[in-house]
């Protein structure tokens, strides 16, 4: 008996296998991804997985019409694979996280009429999970009020890292996500003179194709700035710093949240479906951020918030309150509860 999980291609999918797998200690865990992507990138040495597949999938959207084609063809000899494995490995739950990775897998577990259970990360349903929730035993989502559950599964470091920012801002961080943001990049390069008339000091996430330049650029301006691209201690970056101006992905969104770091999010423009500014706006509405869209960024307003203590102090105090740190363990606890039926 076995609770299979799938999802991916990119980390804000993966971080919720992760974060929910590690809560898991009495059930066999098996994954199935795809070759393309980031999947095998976290997973492939991952040893609480007794066994991975990583299958030669990819995604149908954006695509013109021969590619569509091909992706259709992998599509079904990939569901085929996955329904075979599910058997041979006695699947009792399917946990789908969305993503191109996760259509075989959730497509054979409804063909093998396998429980189905949904972890939808973003305001804005992705387009799989919109196909697959209809046939879901469960559909999980942190801005969905039917939601059999609420809280958003954060790896438990960033809980034990929060804290209330009370003392006004003199850390900034700018989170542009591992593969960088030049709208974030070239707003921080921009900033910088002021933030260090100010004593802010500035840790910044630029991508790591972009780390030698955005050094230059501050060293140009005799700016003394932490860089880098990609960090395994996100919530310690996190936790050094008193406001953030972020990406609105849904794992950085409910990180920031967790560790009670008040942030100004800049949506991805281009994100499927905006879903990343309906998340953003989902805390706005709380209160407990700010948002601007890319070509709408105001400097002025931007550095008014920044020196807002008032606001930072409330608005952290209250994003404390927002999310509770039992999300992992109660997505975790429900697949138990199918694995262990008959």
């Amino acid at each position: 008996m076995s609770i299979v999980m799938t999802g991916g291609g990119t980390g804000g999918h993966l971080a919720i296998i992760k974060a929910v797998k590690e809560q898991i200690h009495n059930s066999k865990l098996i994954y199935i991804g795809s070759s393309i992507g980031q999947d095998k990138s976290w997973f492939g040495d991952d040893e609480q997985f007794s066994e991975k597949y990583f299958m030669d999938t990819r995604g149908v959207v954006n695509q013109g019409i021969l590619g569509k084609v091909k992706s259709l063809w992998l599509l079904a000899k990939a569901t085929t694979s996955a329904y075979r494995i599910l058997k041979a490995v006695d699947a009792k739950v399917v946990f789908c996280v969305g993503g191109f990775s996760a259509a075989p897998t959730s497509i054979a577990a409804i063909i093998a009429r396998v429980p189905l259970v949904i972890h939808e990360q973003n305001a804005a349903v992705g387009s799989l999970n919109k196909i697959l929730r209809k046939y879901s035993s469960s559909f999980i989502s942190s801005y969905d009020d039917n939601s059999p559950i609420k809280s958003y599964p954060i790896k438990n470091e960033f809980f034990e890292l929060s804290r209330a920012r009370v003392g006004g801002v003199k850390t900034i961080f700018f989170a542009g996500g591992s593969q960088g943001a030049k709208a974030i990049n070239s707003l921080a390069l921009e900033l910088a003179p002021w933030l260090r008339e100010q004593n802010i000091d500035i840790i910044h996430q630029a991508g790591e194709k972009n780390i030698e330049f955005v050094q230059k650029e501050y060293e140009k301006q005799n700016i003394k700035a932490t860089v880098f691209g990609f960090t395994n201690d996100m919530a310690g970056v996190m936790s050094g710093a008193d406001f953030a101006i972020a990406r609105s992905g849904a794992s950085t969104l409910w990180e920031l949240s967790a560790n009670g770091l008040p942030a100004l999010y800049i949506p991805y423009p281009y994100a499927a479906s905006d879903h990343q500014y309906y998340n953003a706006q989902f805390l706005v509405k709380q209160d407990i951020a700010w948002i601007m869209r890319e070509d709408e960024m105001d400097i002025n307003a931007i550095k008014n918030i920044i020196l807002d203590k008032k606001e930072i102090k409330t608005r952290s105090q209250k994003l404390l309150k927002s999310i509770a740190s039992d999300g992992s363990k109660k997505i975790a606890s429900l697949l138990e509860s199918y694995s262990t039926k008959g």
